[in-house]
């Protein structure tokens, strides 16, 4: 009875995941048929030697403070999960600048260049270049708050303030984690699906809680899994781990010279490669509670606002937690 039902069980989860899957969209390679919440612009750029096109979202407020915030996606998003944040802080008087960067959502995606931070933030500033912007305060989420470090770093005199929400990269996980190659990568994406993409967030970004409004930020890059052409995305996307695992902003956080506001959900682990750690040292890497009381006391100027019980996406999970703090920061 026992093996029975063991596999009437079994039957039933491979049906509703092929349902699920057969429901699920194929998306764009770059998501030309995703909308996105605001109006989408190109810049042209030439990059080692390759002409691609970075997209962006400018959304203008109707009673301008005369101040712009730019938002900087995490590794496993696109600009478009910051339609809510934007949207408040436009309706605040801020200009919100949303670059969708080279390797993800509707930006090119190259498989033969060198990916690293500096370029990235190249690549950003050349955007607010365009739009004839010079000041901006810079918040990164994940990922992108790696690269807001970066901005702030190599463009001092552009960046007003850094908000850092949950930002990777504040451990040198290279140092206890073994190497994996850009081809280790690009094997383990190759065999990404709806499922799996869905089970890692419930239990690494939502603590096993899964709500249906956290559908719509899975269903666009899931649907990518479905393209014929998701090998390319894959490629894409082992070069852009191989820049995080190999370019941590850890050492040079003393670096930051404006004024900094961390936000930092308690119950994030996220800690790439950890599962390939020695199991001792496991249970020590993505401690965001100690991360990020140890990274604000490198930044001079910074202030923590610690989020209990919250994950690796505040601004997602806890929204009303995580943009009071954040309007309060932008306004002082």
């Amino acid at each position: 009875m026992k093996k029975y039902l063991s596999f009437m069980c079994g039957i039933l989860v491979v049906f509703f995941g092929n349902a699920q899957e057969k429901k699920l969209a194929v998306t764009d390679i770059n998501m030309e048929n995703i909308k996105y919440p605001f109006p989408v612009k190109e810049l042209p750029l030439q990059i080692q030697g390759q002409d691609l096109k970075m997209a962006y979202m400018d959304l203008q407020p109707q009673k301008p403070n005369g101040k712009t915030v730019l938002l900087l996606h995490g590794k496993n998003f696109s600009a478009i999960y910051w339609e809510q944040t934007a949207g408040d802080l436009a309706q605040a008087g801020f200009r919100v600048i949303m670059p969708d960067q080279i390797g993800f959502g509707k930006s090119s995606k190259p498989t033969n260049i060198q990916y690293s931070f500096q370029l990235l933030a190249q690549n950003t500033k050349k955007v607010l270049d365009e739009l004839k912007i010079t000041k901006v305060s810079v918040l990164g989420h994940s990922m992108g708050g790696m690269l807001a470090t970066r901005f702030a770093l190599m463009y001092p005199e552009m960046t007003e303030k850094l908000i850092l929400e949950n930002p990777i990269g504040l451990e040198d996980w290279k140092t206890v984690v073994p190497y994996q190659s850009v081809d280790d990568w690009y094997a383990s994406e190759l065999q990404q699906n709806y499922d799996k993409m869905k089970a890692y967030q419930k239990e690494f970004y939502y603590g096993g809680d899964w709500k249906p409004e956290y559908e719509k930020w899975l269903a666009a890059p899931a649907g990518w899994t479905l393209h014929k052409d998701y090998p390319i995305i894959a490629k894409s996307s082992a070069l852009a781990y191989d820049m995080i695992f190999t370019q941590p902003v850890v050492y040079e956080l003393e670096n930051i010279k404006a004024p900094t506001l961390l936000l930092i959900g308690q119950r994030d682990r996220t800690a790439l490669g950890k599962a390939k750690a020695p199991k001792e040292v496991q249970q020590t890497l993505g401690n965001y509670p100690a991360l990020g009381k140890m990274t604000a006391k490198k930044i001079l100027d910074s202030e923590l606002v610690t989020l209990d019980n919250v994950g690796h996406l505040p601004h997602i999970e806890a929204y009303g937690r995580f943009i009071a703090p954040l309007l309060a920061f932008l306004n002082k």
